[in-house]
This record gives C-alpha cells, sequence and structure tokens, in this order.
C-alpha cells in the first residue's frame, strides 16, 4: 500500500494525493494516513506546500463523502442494505458497519459529520445517512470539509516532522487513532451532557 501511495502522489504530484483521499473515502480498506504522511514529507523537502496539499486532500475527502452522500440521498435504506450486500466485500463496507454508522446519525444528528470525520469506518460511512436524510449539503459540506481538514492537517504536519522517517508512523498509527478515539469519545460526552442540561433546563 504504501508502494501504491509513493507511486501515485510521484507521478501525479498532489493530485494524486487528493485522488487517493477520493478513493480512501470509498474504499476502506486504504489507510488515508499513509498519502497524507507522504504528502507532510514532501512538504518537508520543498515539493510541494502545506497549503496545497492540505487544499487537494481536503477536496479529495469531499469527493469521496459527495459520492456516498448521493447514494444514500437517491437509494432508500432497504436499497443501501442491498448495495452493501452485494457489493459491499468488493470496497471493505460491512452491514453491521454502514448499521453503526446509521445509528451515530440517529443518535448525534449532523454534529456526527464533524467529529465522525476523525474516526476512521466511520469517516466515510456516515455520509450515507446524511443524504438519506437529505441534510443541507452546503451543511454537509462545511462540516466534512472542517472535520477532514483537520484530519488531513494533523497528518500532513506529523510527516512534515518525521521527514524521510514517515514511513515508521505506521507502525503506531494505529496507537494514535486510539488517543483520537477517546478525544472523540470525550467530545461526545460533553456534547450529551450539554443536551440533556438544555432539555432539563427547558423543561422546568
Amino acid at each position: 500500500m504504501i508502494d501504491f501511495a509513493t507511486q501515485l502522489v510521484e507521478s501525479i504530484g498532489i493530485f494524486g494525493a487528493g485522488l487517493f483521499i477520493a478513493i480512501e473515502s470509498v474504499v476502506i480498506p486504504l489507510p488515508s494516513e499513509i498519502v497524507l504522511l507522504l504528502s507532510g514529507f514532501n512538504v518537508s523537502i520543498g515539493e510541494f506546500s502545506f497549503f496545497s496539499v492540505w487544499v487537494a486532500t481536503t477536496i479529495g475527502s469531499l469527493v469521496g463523502a459527495y459520492f456516498l452522500y448521493s447514494i444514500g440521498y437517491a437509494v432508500s435504506k432497504e436499497g443501501i442494505e442491498k448495495l452493501v450486500l452485494r457489493f459491499g466485500k468488493f470496497v471493505g463496507i460491512k452491514q453491521k458497519d454502514v448499521d453503526v454508522a446509521f445509528r451515530w446519525f440517529d443518535k448525534y444528528g449532523t454534529f456526527v459529520i464533524f467529529f465522525g470525520r476523525l474516526l476512521p469506518l466511520i469517516r466515510s460511512l456516515v455520509s450515507i445517512p446524511a443524504g438519506l436524510a437529505k441534510m443541507s449539503l452546503a451543511r454537509f459540506s462545511l462540516l466534512t470539509a472542517a472535520g477532514s481538514g483537520i484530519w488531513n492537517a494533523l497528518w500532513i504536519y506529523i510527516g512534515i516532522q518525521l521527514e524521510d522517517r514517515w514511513r515508521e508512523a505506521e507502525s503506531w498509527a494505529k496507537y494514535f487513532d486510539y488517543a483520537i478515539y477517546a478525544l472523540v469519545v470525550l467530545m461526545v460526552i460533553i456534547f450529551a451532557t450539554r443536551m440533556i442540561r438544555r432539555r432539563g433546563a427547558s423543561a422546568s
């Protein structure tokens, strides 16, 4: 996978980084961290600028998210289940994962579009229930760009700091993901607590 990402970025530059991220948003097993770290390395040696590669990868995130959003928008929930059953195995999507995305969206609403972008798997699949719910495209785009932008900037920055040691990050990236999970869980708890307090205050 590292070799594929490296060849793609070396062949078509920043566009390659954005393309990989767009594909990663749909083909779940592809790890976005690899190409973001590689992009950071290229920034460190002067091949790319931070801003340009950040914009390219964030646009890639939006393109992939729009694809899944459009599926949710155009197809019923039953139709989505049929699509996952038929084609999910080819892109690493399981029905139970889609069900989790729907539960998160039902429970946390549009806010999950933002913080869900920081979580592997949820990051991609949450676009489907957003489309099914006919969520405002402008709001969807804003929250997706914000959440994906943070994720992309963070990993690009790590790649810059690691320089030619960026490949080493693959071995500990999962632990960083766990830290992100903990942070998002904390955010969810804070959000849920505030919602409960507001409802309690309005009821009284």
